[in-house]
């Protein structure tokens, strides 16, 4: 199964309508604390509707506690960064792909993305008057991907 990992993140809105596609898509939802809200937000369960009791979640108290129990291989997980050097259409994602998004205002922590920079991919942007996606569409479009061919 395909995990979408949430790393800090900030706006309810948007972890609610990611916890909607990781429903329709049958994905796990990881959230890596501390987030700028509560699951009790009422605005994270407006974006999730009432898909929310459906989403498939786990909680991790920091990142290091997450990579100690999910101890991802090799090509498995995939950091999802604006200025990565390479774009996400060119992995062959595996089945089981992790795939790795920081907050709406930060990005990941550079402690992360240095540790993995092999593992950094992004998603194109043809315009220089934007500087990123919002995360809820950027996670979208990268679950999609990752199963590309896989339907």
């Amino acid at each position: 199964m395909t995990t979408i990992v949430l790393v800090h993140p900030e706006i309810p809105h948007n972890t609610g309508a990611i916890g909607r596609t990781c429903v329709a898509l049958d994905m796990e939802l990881v959230l890596i604390r501390p987030y700028g809200f509560t699951l009790s937000d009422k605005h994270l369960k407006r974006s999730g509707l009432d898909y929310w009791q459906h989403v498939r979640l786990a909680e991790y108290s920091g990142w290091d506690a997450f990579l100690k129990d999910r101890s991802p291989r090799d090509g498995q997980m995939f950091l999802f960064e604006d200025n990565a050097p390479r774009s996400f259409y060119e992995p062959d994602y595996p089945d089981d792909a992790i795939l790795v998004f920081g907050s709406e205002t930060k990005g990941l922590p550079a402690a992360i993305r240095d540790a993995h920079r092999q593992c950094e991919v992004s998603l194109p942007m043809r315009s220089h008057h934007i500087r990123s996606l919002n995360l809820a569409n950027t996670v979208t479009a990268a679950a999609y991907q990752a199963l590309r061919g896989k339907f």
